[in-house]
């Protein structure tokens, strides 16, 4: 879990990008199913690590479907041609899926976010998720009921510092007091716990972890998009020079464009996970 946080929070310098996953050279040049070069012959091999934590997957069971991420993995799975029982489950360790080196899945999929410096030893599908920020509250304080970003001006923020989240509370909830900024994120945690502060402002991958994990009665109050700055964006992993990149990433080109991705979206990350847009 820790693991997941560290991996969602970006720094404001971070590299990461918004482009597309670099598509491999070695790329098959045709995306019909008995030509795709699988791990095991006649299966779709996935990777995430375990525990997979919700909202992303539920009951920490990526084959039920249930989840942001299971529900995107199965949709790309469906635009290659597989059925669901046709699809199976590796579990990879966070930090080894974009090690150098084999893989033993096709594609893994664990809110890994797209970087130049990923790219040298992975390649990855054009981003499935935009990373937006998530405004936490203690459940029944002052600000916890808000639902537009106007209702949040007069809060007191923590944010921590040299962060994506401390550039779109600047930018984008724009708060009548400066925020309290932190050097450390732990220490925004703890002002929120001991109410020196109102709300604080994480990506909301942080914002559901804050909530399950590290502040009780905490809740999401909402989540936005940040504006003005290079979007953070999880891919779809693959092995470096993949004969899949091309497909996996048209897969997911396709899922975005006839708006099914959109509605996953909506389905796991707003309605279900409680954290409404604020607008």
């Amino acid at each position: 879990m820790l693991a997941l946080a560290a991996a969602a929070c970006a720094p404001a310098n971070d590299t990461s990008t918004a482009s597309p996953g670099s598509a491999s050279p070695a790329a098959s040049a045709t995306c019909a199913k008995d030509q795709l070069p699988l791990t095991t012959a006649g299966k779709l091999t996935i990777g995430t690590d375990k525990p997979a934590f919700e909202p992303w997957f539920k009951n920490d069971d990526p084959s039920n479907g249930q989840g942001f991420e299971s529900a995107v993995a199965y949709a790309v799975a469906q635009k290659l041609g597989f059925t669901k029982d046709e699809v199976t489950w590796a579990v990879v360790p966070f930090d080894s899926s974009f090690a150098p080196g084999p893989k033993k899945f096709d594609f893994d999929v664990n809110q890994i976010s797209i970087s130049p410096e990923r790219q040298k030893a992975v390649d990855f599908s054009q981003g499935y998720y935009t990373v937006k920020q998530a405004v936490v509250a203690l459940d029944g304080s002052k600000f916890a009921g808000a639902t537009t970003l106007a209702e949040l001006k007069d809060a007191k923020i923590g944010v921590q510092a040299g962060t994506t989240s401390l550039q779109a509370v600047q930018q984008v909830v724009q708060p009548a007091t400066d925020p309290s900024v932190y050097n450390q994120q732990i220490d925004a945690i703890s002002a929120l716990k001991n109410k020196q502060i109102d709300a604080i402002v994480v990506d909301l991958p942080t914002g559901f972890y804050v909530t399950a994990a590290q502040v009780e009665n905490s809740k999401i109050v909402g989540q936005f998009a940040a504006t003005g700055e290079t979007p953070e964006e999880f891919g779809l992993l693959l092995q470096k020079g993949s004969g899949l990149t091309s497909c996996v990433d048209k897969a997911v080109g396709d899922l975005k464009a006839s708006g099914e991705l959109a509605a996953i979206e909506s389905q796991w990350l707003t309605g279900s996970a409680g954290a409404p847009e604020l607008k």
